[in-house]
């Protein structure tokens, strides 16, 4: 099938296809004799893999070497398996380092809310609601 009903089958541009081709995740098709790519039908779902991969929030990078495992016969589920568990480890490592900032915001709002604006006149002091002075007023 050629590049645009491929593109319209999977629901990606032209563009993004040449593009996963240029960074390896599709391999370059076979041409027409008139110089047309020339898809194959199991393009279509390797294209589907690649989104979904993106999706469950895989890199490029991972999604190609997990195609090329399963390109070169492995069959790639142990490692997508340890790509998620060390994503889920950075997604609740963040998770827990925006909870501390949450609650740093919400001191600081509070903060905020009780400091007279004009107290801030301090030179030796950006901003008093940030950085208070010691043992001085908010």
């Amino acid at each position: 099938m050629r590049i645009g009903d491929l593109a319209t089958r999977s629901g990606l541009t032209t563009k993004t296809i040449r593009y996963y081709e240029q960074a390896g995740l599709m391999p370059e098709p076979p041409r027409t004799s008139s110089g047309y790519r020339d898809y194959p039908p199991a393009a279509e779902a390797r294209l589907a893999f690649i989104r979904d991969a993106q999706h469950a929030g895989l890199t490029l990078a991972e999604i190609r070497g997990i195609l090329a495992l399963r390109d070169s016969g492995g069959a790639p589920c142990g490692h997508v398996t340890d790509l998620i568990h060390q994503h889920l480890e950075e997604i609740n490592r963040r998770m827990a380092e925006l909870r501390k900032t949450r609650t740093v915001l919400r001191d600081l709002a509070q903060q905020a809310a009780e400091t007279d604006p004009q107290s801030c006149s301090d030179a030796d002091n950006i901003c008093r609601i940030i950085s208070p002075q010691p043992g001085g007023e908010t």
